[in-house]
């Protein structure tokens, strides 16, 4: 059997032993952009891993922000954890429904938030659906509530200011995960209200080119990837995208080939494409 390129991975063969596991809490972690036409508490009613409990990202979220799902504040995530029965020292798998999207997004949450044992199902629900393994319907099963302590890495969160620094320094690379035509300024945000293009020197590294069949590329293939995209790997890197959830699928990825981030832009374009007084150029990556 290949080994997965993430110790940070767990195989629907190893979920399916430990399904039952007390110290194991699934989470449902599936968030799709309007532009997917896809209903993901909807999907979650039709359809979870058994015992799957349901994080939305869209909830567990800063709410003083005008921006999409920033990063709540710890009192928040902490809330949210005990009432899903996350406990200290409780195990945690997050899956999404496209096989590799938005659970890396709440993985890096958790693992912001101090937990160790966080993981990722390889493949998803849609892996996990296609060999046959059993799914149930309906609300998530409430679980008994759990004393958990949120302790915030704030170091992994990039802000604006840590962005323009890093642009302006040139130190730091800005890794932009969002497809290549929205980069370039070629196609339309999803988000009304943005300017299409990219930061000045932000490198652009689609997340399509490190995620193959709803599942992370091998690690040669990422550093391949990130090479191809001019990223220098022994040089610190900040990742950014839309909104701050496939910006993650970088970090997994960079984490897979030893090479933790400097930081996570938070607000992404979401932020950068919405201020007046942020530069904005098009075409390919300068």
């Amino acid at each position: 059997m290949t080994a997965l390129p993430s110790s940070w991975l767990r195989s629907t063969d190893w979920l399916a032993d430990h399904l039952q596991a007390p110290d194991l809490v699934i989470l449902d972690a599936s968030y799709y952009l309007s532009t997917m036409n896809r209903d993901a508490e909807a999907e979650f009613l039709a359809g979870h891993i058994p015992g799957a409990q349901r994080f939305d990202i869209d909830s567990v979220k800063d709410k003083d922000s005008d921006l999409p799902h920033m990063m709540p504040p710890s009192a928040v995530f902490q809330s949210a954890c005990r009432k899903l029965g996350i406990g200290d020292g409780k195990s945690v798998l997050v899956y999404d429904g496209a096989g590799l999207f938005s659970a890396p997004r709440v993985w890096w949450m958790f693992r912001t938030f101090g937990v160790e044992r966080v993981f990722i199902l390889d493949g998803g629900l849609p892996k996990w659906v296609a060999e046959g393994r059993e799914v149930e319907a309906g609300p998530a099963k409430a679980r008994e509530e759990r004393h958990f302590t949120a302790r915030r890495n704030h170091g992994a969160v990039a802000d604006l200011g840590d962005v323009k620094k890093a642009l302006a320094s040139a130190k730091v690379q800005v890794v932009d995960a969002r497809p290549a035509d929205r980069f370039r300024g070629e196609t339309p945000e999803p988000r009304a209200g943005l300017k299409s293009g990219h930061m000045p020197g932000a490198l652009n590294l689609p997340f399509g080119k490190i995620v193959k069949d709803g599942r992370l590329v091998s690690q040669e293939a990422i550093r391949r990837a990130f090479a191809d995209a001019g990223v220098d790997l022994d040089r610190p890197v900040i990742t950014s995208c839309g909104s701050g959830v496939s910006a993650a699928i970088l970090w997994l990825a960079l984490d897979a080939i030893g090479k933790e981030p400097a930081g996570l832009y938070d607000g992404s374009w979401a932020e950068w494409g919405g201020l007046d007084d942020c530069p904005v150029v098009t075409g390919t990556q300068t």
